[in-house]
């Protein structure tokens, strides 16, 4: 068994941010193990701008952002980075294990960071009615469809709900040439961040219908139309409200969770950044769902800061025995 002094599971926004603080707080030996075929996680497919107001002081988009961390991991020696390796084990005592292309890999780690984001809600944890038709995608799918492989979804948009990702795509389908018919959101307000109202919303002039929710989706082999309902303040539908929408695609803006299944396999327990077995940490989505990029850099480079002192005071303890 492999046996290295800090394992970091994601290489998205926070996992790099970890990886570089842990290094600049004096751990010499680090594991990054990424999923996909490149560094960057969600902010690979982000191509709006709106990322590093706060940290880097400058706008940038995703992609943007997200070099300016791949960058600093290839100029740290002491990071070594694993791509295209999921990791299928966490156990209390840090023992990660991970598929690499064609094998099986385990190493034991004095200090684990848990990166490993979030995912987002689907149609059937909202309980919405009807036929299963193509044409429904979760948001964050939407835009991987658009701006890495270059595949519009559909011609005639529904979002539901109005967080963040859903915003954006608002937008985004306006620009590319198909209409977004309407944004169904079940709160009285949004929940998304104010600029994305102002700049995908009200800038394209896309409905919004507050205190209604999507009632039923119609469509044999593709989304045809989508009842629609207005609710009371208790979420109960009113009646004599209800209408029809035609479109052809729907779109699930509706929060997102994080991805903390390995942690649960593990049997421990998250408590702030720090979990229950000692030596194991967790920050960025997979911690707590952040609004922007920005402050989960932040939160990761204290947790990176957070699992150096834990290595360091194992090899003082060492020092002293």
């Amino acid at each position: 068994m492999d046996k290295r002094e800090l394992v970091i599971v994601g290489g998205g926004p926070a996992g790099m941010a970890a990886a570089v603080s842990a290094h600049e707080n004096g751990v010499k030996d680090i594991l990054l193990l990424e999923r996909d075929q490149y560094l960057g996680g969600i902010l690979n497919q982000c191509v709006h701008t709106g990322f590093g107001i706060s940290y880097f002081k400058e706008i940038l988009t995703g992609p943007e952002y997200a070099g300016r961390f791949i960058e600093k991991i290839k100029n740290i020696p002491s990071i070594e980075l694993s791509l295209k390796s999921i990791v299928v084990q966490l156990t209390d005592d840090k023992t990660v294990a991970f598929l690499k292309p064609g094998k099986l890999e385990t190493v034991r780690a004095k200090a684990v960071v848990m990166a490993t984001g979030c995912r987002e809600k689907t149609r059937e944890m909202v309980h919405i009615q009807g036929t299963r038709p193509a044409g429904i995608f979760s948001a964050g799918l939407a835009q991987k469809l658009i701006n890495i492989e270059g595949l519009l979804p559909g011609r005639e948009a529904v979002i539901v709900g109005s967080g963040d990702i859903g915003l954006i795509m608002a937008r985004r389908f306006i620009l590319e040439g198909a209409k977004v018919k309407a944004i169904i959101e079940i709160q009285k307000e949004s929940r998304g961040l104010l600029r994305n109202m102002a700049q995908c919303v009200e800038d394209f002039d896309v409905p919004v219908y507050f205190s209604h929710k999507i009632s039923r989706i119609y469509g044999k082999d593709r989304v045809e139309k989508a009842g629609v309902v207005k609710v009371d303040d208790n979420l109960n539908e009113i009646s004599g409200t209800s209408f029809e929408i035609k479109c052809d695609t729907i779109l699930m803006s509706v929060g997102l969770i994080p991805e903390n299944e390995l942690i649960e396999m593990a049997g421990v327990r998250i408590e702030g950044n720090k979990t229950s077995a000692p030596g194991i940490f967790v920050c960025g989505n997979s911690f707590k769902i952040y609004d922007v990029a920005d402050s989960a850099t932040k939160d990761s480079m204290l947790t990176g800061k957070l699992a150096a002192d834990y290595i360091l005071r194992l090899h003082s303890d060492n020092v002293r025995v």
